[in-house]
């Protein structure tokens, strides 16, 4: 909610990417929808995976449960490099807290030609919590039953604190 805010303030015409893996909580879905109600986002472009790419490699919906990599290949990564593929550059709200795998996250990244821009990387949840009240943003609806960073309902667990999200 955050950088949508920030992009919304800015340019409510600005193309969102909304990676849609066929395997979102319908929260998600549903906040996703507020969301855009709520910043009136005029420009949102649901990317889906390939439908043939899918009926080969996850014919059964199943593939998370024996090969989360293959699973992330074709709901994920495939779908979002087509949707990226128009621009030079692209703005994420990934941030260093959701993981220890994020610890090290730079602003900047290169990814092959283009540019992944991560200007949340050094907030911390107290950033987060307080731009989100301080402009009465919503929240997921998961975060209240423990999920900090909420991403396809097979591979998302609530999780303790001290732990990764």
């Amino acid at each position: 909610a955050v950088l949508l805010h920030m992009i919304a303030e800015i340019d409510r015409t600005l193309p969102v990417i909304f990676l849609d893996t066929g395997k979102h909580f319908e929260e998600t879905l549903g906040y996703r929808d507020a969301l855009v109600a709520d910043f009136g986002l005029t420009n949102i472009r649901v990317i889906k995976p390939d439908e043939a790419a899918l009926e080969r490699i996850d014919p059964t919906g199943n593939l998370h449960q024996n090969n989360t990599d293959a699973c992330c290949d074709v709901r994920k990564v495939e779908p979002l490099a087509r949707g990226v593929a128009p621009f030079r550059a692209w703005f994420t709200g990934r941030k260093r807290f959701q993981a220890s795998t994020r610890a090290a996250l730079p602003v900047f990244e290169a990814v092959g030609p283009r540019i992944r821009i991560n200007p949340l990387a050094h907030w911390t949840t107290s950033n987060q919590a307080d731009y989100m009240r301080s402009h009465a943003l919503r929240e997921n609806p998961l975060v209240a039953y423990g999920y900090l960073s909420i991403g396809c309902f097979p591979c998302t667990q609530p999780v303790q604190p001290g732990e990764d999200a």
